[in-house]
């Protein structure tokens, strides 16, 4: 299939030019954070602590701190957060990657070596401290920013669900999320809004989360994503030219947040061969059993996909549609995996996972980003997500 990736031939190629007006990032540096330990580890609960020291790490500015950019839907008058530049290429092969251009320079955590093997035997590993606690806060408040300044008109305000029926008809339907992987948008948790689209509880509270660009278009979120330990990790998992194909943010209410019944990744980031898309999902506050961590089915990466999410064509409805259909798994299968602040959990595409609801008081937020490997891989043009020419797909390093 033709692909859009982002490539470049000098260190000082981006992804795009800044949006108008728009001026350079500042940069301000973070204090030096204390030794923290790391492990890898899977059901068996097996830990090989080493020594990491997260360095100094330096970062843009917050743009507009207390006015940060106007997000806006595409049915909305105003301009959209877009970021990008028009590159399309033939296909995912070979080429020299483009390294985004950012400020931040944080220094290698010190990952354990299995990684890699620790993802082949069961599908997922968790790197613990991956993140500082400071590093944890400036996402959580970037989110909150950005939360306020969203501005979601009625007709636009579609509810996060993975119930497949409410999925279809509350996602496929809509314009809203199928034209998200280029821009910052947001969606909201079931039941928040009256019939007349109005906000029951404040939007604070309801939203779910944001997508699918944050990586790209937010100078915070970028500079993590791009980070030098988030590469260090990346190729110790393997990967040999990864690209970022989305990013979302995911709140995880208190009392609200709506479970996630079982799924694999690659039934909705579907790649030719399988097997070539990798999760990171950072754990911003503490994820335990009482607010809703994730679940996992330990070497059920290794059975294939059961379904897929796949694009309808233009001027059908709804938009998408599942192809096959997801088999009952059994409950006593699934390791929980609680992850403390900061904690990294790598998750294999085809791997089976949830989380249940969070009926504690406690928030569970988590930033989660997906990796294809684009060498000698074709992302499938049935897949809802698209590169496009405004946002090609950047390469990590």
């Amino acid at each position: 299939m033709a692909s859009t990736i982002a490539r470049g031939d000098s260190d000082r190629d981006e992804v795009g030019p800044s949006p108008p007006g728009a001026t350079p990032p500042r940069v301000s540096e973070w204090e030096e954070a204390p030794l923290v330990g790391v492990r890898v580890w899977g059901p068996q609960r097996g830990s090989r602590p080493l020594q990491q020291r997260a360095g100094r790490n330096e970062r843009g500015r917050i743009e507009g701190v207390g006015s940060p950019p106007a997000t806006r839907c595409s049915c909305a008058s105003g301009r959209e957060i877009r970021r990008g530049r028009v590159q399309p290429t033939a296909a995912c092969t070979p080429s020299r990657p483009l390294e985004l251009s950012t400020t931040s320079s944080m220094e290698p955590s010190t990952v354990v070596d299995g990684l890699r093997e620790k993802l082949v035997q069961d599908g997922y590993a968790v790197v613990e401290g991956f993140l500082s606690a400071a590093e944890c806060e400036a996402l959580r408040v970037r989110a909150a920013q950005l939360v306020v300044s969203a501005q979601v008109p009625p007709e636009c305000r579609v509810e996060f669900t993975t119930e497949e029926e409410e999925q279809v008809h509350a996602q496929g339907n809509a314009d809203y999320f199928m034209t998200s992987g280029d821009k910052i948008r947001f969606f909201f948790e079931k039941g928040v809004f009256s019939r007349d689209g109005d906000f029951l509880v404040s939007k604070e509270l309801a939203i779910n989360k944001i997508g699918h660009a944050l990586h790209a278009l937010d100078p915070v979120f970028r500079d993590v994503t791009f980070s030098t330990k988030v590469k260090e990790v990346a190729r110790k998992a393997g990967l040999q030219e990864p690209v970022v194909v989305q990013s979302m943010y995911i709140f995880k209410q208190p009392g609200i947040g709506g479970e996630v019944t079982p799924h694999q990744d690659a039934s909705f980031l579907h790649t030719e061969p399988l097997g070539r898309v990798l999760g990171f999902w950072v754990a911003l506050e503490d994820a335990d059993l009482d607010n809703g961590c994730l679940w996992f089915l330990p070497g059920s990466h290794r059975e294939g996909v059961s379904r897929r999410l796949v694009r309808r064509p233009d001027g059908e409805f709804p938009r998408t549609g599942f192809e096959g259909s997801e088999p009952p798994y059994p409950d006593e299968g699934f390791v929980a995996v609680p992850v403390k602040q900061g904690g990294l959990v790598l998750i294999h595409g085809e791997v089976v996972h949830r989380s249940s609801a969070n009926r504690s008081p406690r928030s569970r937020h988590a930033y989660t980003f997906h990796l294809m490997e684009a060498r000698g891989s074709q992302w499938s043009t049935r897949n809802w997500l698209q590169p496009t020419s405004a946002l090609p797909f950047p390469h990590l390093y």
